[in-house]
């Protein structure tokens, strides 16, 4: 069999038949071409199409009707487990646990049970989860998509999603491919920006900004860190930015800190990716014998405990990590039981609010 890609030409034309019942091209009740027609449209042999077609009917996708034709059939979910699935990139990390919990909540009191599994932001990881996911009987799905700001190179699993018909929400961001599919998220431009407007409020004009760049809420941070810059008429110095990817999480941030600091690089704010970056880095600024807030001001983003509680309670965004897991149980609620998305009442994009503690002193010599 001649190939294309590295492919069998009736695998190629079976998953572009695919593609299109899972994208609603091909809707359950329409009539699939006829073999001659696909055979002329894609090029390939009656007997290739043949072999296509028997692979899409195996897989429940299709069904040939004597004297009619094929037609694409209704799928149905297999329904009645009472479970779904939730995948998080991390489990233990301090945001987690009080997600899961507002999803659990919801779900419990509808009588789900929820599989769980964690990623460590790991696409490979994320794409074995999937895979383990098809095999269970769930009835619908919840995922913080890992990388989120990287192309999704294992698309074929969502569409396989949509072919077996388990509904799925995205929490904390999305991968470009799949923007439309239901969510719930942050404004995260707008929590970055209102945390640097603040600091810049407050007088301070060598703000250092540090973002994760793998990710969709630091992408988006980071444009808010730009915004509240272009909106006080401060040019954007992309040396007072330091980009880190998940992998560098543990040490980047603190090491370009130290070493703005020993090569004199002017610095009297840092705007962090969150709060557990704000407290490593306060902590890489002490052993420089620099002071939080009297030398440098420092903010986080989530208000998590460690915000709270920490040595210098943190300048920081709000996180409503609960609510954000309860509309996300709400939302998935609404696509198992069928509601399109022109009527859902759940809302998709969560405000952020600042949270002003000890971490930031005035610099404009006012107070």
């Amino acid at each position: 069999m001649a190939e294309r890609n590295g492919k069998a030409k009736y695998f190629n034309l079976m998953e572009a038949l695919k593609k299109d019942i899972a994208n609603g091209m091909i809707r359950p009740g329409d009539k699939i071409p006829s073999e001659n027609v696909l055979s002329q449209q894609f090029g390939v042999s009656r007997h290739t199409v043949r072999k296509a077609l028997s692979i899409l009917e195996e897989e429940g996708l299709i069904a040939a009707q004597h004297g009619r034709g094929t037609f694409c059939i209704k799928r149905t979910r297999s329904g009645g487990s009472r479970n779904i699935a939730v995948i998080t990139t991390y489990i233990n990390d301090y945001i987690f646990p009080r997600l899961i919990q507002g999803i659990d909540d919801v779900m419990t009191e509808k009588g789900y049970s929820i599989i769980l599994k964690n990623t460590y932001n790991s696409r490979k990881n994320e794409e074995k989860a999937l895979e383990d996911i098809m095999t269970k009987d769930v009835e619908g799905l919840i995922i913080e998509p890992s990388k989120s700001e990287i192309f999704c190179r294992h698309i074929h699993q969502y569409e396989e999603l949509d072919l077996k018909d388990i509904p799925y929400v995205f929490i904390q961001g999305t991968y470009p491919q799949l923007s439309s599919k239901p969510s719930i998220t942050m404004d995260d431009v707008q929590g970055g920006y209102l945390i640097t407007k603040y600091l810049l409020e407050l007088g301070h004009r060598n703000i250092v900004g540090i973002f994760k760049i793998d990710d969709m809420q630091g992408d988006h941070r980071h444009k808010g860190y730009i915004k509240a810059f272009n909106e006080f008429g401060i040019p954007y110095d992309p040396e007072r930015v330091v980009l880190y990817h998940t992998e560098d999480r543990r040490t980047k941030p603190c090491l370009m800190v130290k070493h703005f600091l020993d090569t004199g690089v002017p610095m009297d704010a840092i705007v962090c990716y969150n709060d557990q970056v704000a407290l490593e880095v306060m902590q890489a600024l002490s052993e420089r014998g620099k002071k939080v807030p009297e030398d440098i001001s420092i903010t986080g983003y989530d208000n998590s405990l460690i915000a709270q509680n920490g040595p210098i309670p943190l300048t920081t965004i709000a996180h409503p990590k609960e609510q954000l897991g309860r509309m996300a149980a709400q939302l998935l609620l609404e696509k198992m039981n069928g509601v399109p998305d022109e009527e859902s009442k759940i809302p998709r994009i969560i405000a952020p609010e600042l949270i002003v503690r000890d971490s930031c002193r005035r610099r404009d010599g006012k107070g």
